[in-house]
C-alpha cells in the first residue's frame, strides 16, 4: 500500500474538502467541495483527490498512514 498523498488532522468528524485549501489560486485548482464524514475507523479520504483527514485521538491517529486501506464516505454524502 501507498499512503495518502496528504493526510490533514482535524477535530471534528464532519469536514470539507475542495483539493485546493492550501494551494495558492485557491479553488480553480481543485474540485467541486465535498463534505466528508469521519466514521468509527478515525478516518476519511476525499474520493476526488485521495486527501486523508484523521481524527485527532481517533484510532487512526499516530496509526502508521500506509497501512491503512483506503476509506471514503462518498462524495457529496
Amino acid at each position: 500500500m501507498l499512503p495518502p498523498p496528504e493526510t490533514t488532522r482535524v477535530t471534528q468528524t464532519r469536514v470539507a474538502c475542495d483539493g485546493a485549501t492550501d494551494i495558492p489560486g485557491g479553488a480553480a485548482l481543485g474540485h467541486p467541495r465535498v463534505w466528508l464524514q469521519i466514521d468509527e475507523t478515525g478516518y476519511v479520504d476525499c474520493g476526488y483527490c485521495d486527501r486523508r483527514f484523521v481524527l485527532i485521538g481517533g484510532p487512526a491517529d499516530g496509526a502508521d498512514q500506509a497501512q491503512l486501506p483506503d476509506h471514503g464516505d462518498g462524495a457529496g454524502r
